[in-house]
């Protein structure tokens, strides 16, 4: 569907499962080189070999910024350029009274979220304007636009992404560099799954706040970034894209979705 993106270095940071590991899979079916990172190595190497052979798989703290820039060293050695950097690496949040919240939590996950997404930018961005063209990727979320209540960290680390995505986006639009972020709504990812599983998430409900009725799939959320990602999309940048059925768009009091 875009042929563009055959030649092109991917970088997916949280790549070995979720949402980064369908952004692996559909940036690998349209040609493209994948680089998956990950915290475990391990991890990242069997996910990259699930995409195919010629893709990478490498350990990488996103909050540690000796890590970051080692794994980006790595990148440009063996692939001489990075095209496509998809920040995904993130870590599941407390769902607390905020006095009973946990600091040292409040800060790894602002730290890996917001501080990672900013550090690998921050990495990647030489060589891409180097390059005189690039895309970068990030994950915001509905929480980042309404706000979900007892998510502190989580809510205020999604709308830092986006105020970052809109601040780099237009900084180096000039320069050939674009930098968007989507926000998914409810994704049934096996994270999800285990929460409706555990009674931590009613799934009835959200599917009655979603207009469209059901939960997004990943690769509603991986379809998406190529777009972003691909040449149909150059005159884009410094956006936050929702990719929620609807949700953040409903207003009115009651169910947006009945049977």
């Amino acid at each position: 569907m875009y042929p563009e993106l055959q030649s092109y270095v991917v970088l997916i940071t949280g790549g070995a499962s979720g949402l980064g590991f369908a952004a692996a899979q559909g940036f690998a079916d349209e040609g493209a080189t994948v680089v998956i990172a990950d915290l475990k190595e391990s991890d990242a190497r069997v996910a990259a070999l699930k995409v195919g052979e010629k893709h990478l798989g490498v350990g990488c703290d996103v909050a540690d910024e000796k890590q970051v820039n080692a794994l980006v060293q790595t990148v440009i050695q063996k692939f001489g350029r990075v095209d496509v950097l998809i920040n995904c690496a993130g870590i599941a949040d407390q769902v607390k009274p905020t006095v009973d919240q946990d600091m040292a939590h409040f800060r790894r996950l602002l730290d890996i979220h917001l501080t990672g997404t900013y550090m690998v930018t921050k990495a990647c961005a030489p060589h891409m304007l180097k390059q005189g063209k690039g895309c970068v990727i990030n994950i915001s979320s509905i929480a980042g636009v309404i706000g979900l209540t007892y998510r502190n960290a989580y809510s205020a680390a999604k709308a830092g992404i986006s105020m970052l995505t809109r601040t780099l986006g237009c900084e180096w639009a000039a320069d050939g560099l674009r930098v968007n972020a989507i926000a998914p709504g409810y994704i049934l990812t096996p994270l999800t799954q285990t929460l409706i599983d555990n009674g931590r998430l009613d799934k009835k409900v959200v599917e009655r706040r979603t207009p469209m009725g059901k939960f997004g799939k990943p690769s509603h959320i991986a379809d998406a970034m190529l777009f972003l990602a691909s040449d149909r999309a150059e005159f884009i940048t410094g956006v936050t894209l929702p990719v929620d059925g609807g949700y953040m768009s409903w207003g009115t009091p009651g169910d947006a979705f009945t049977e």
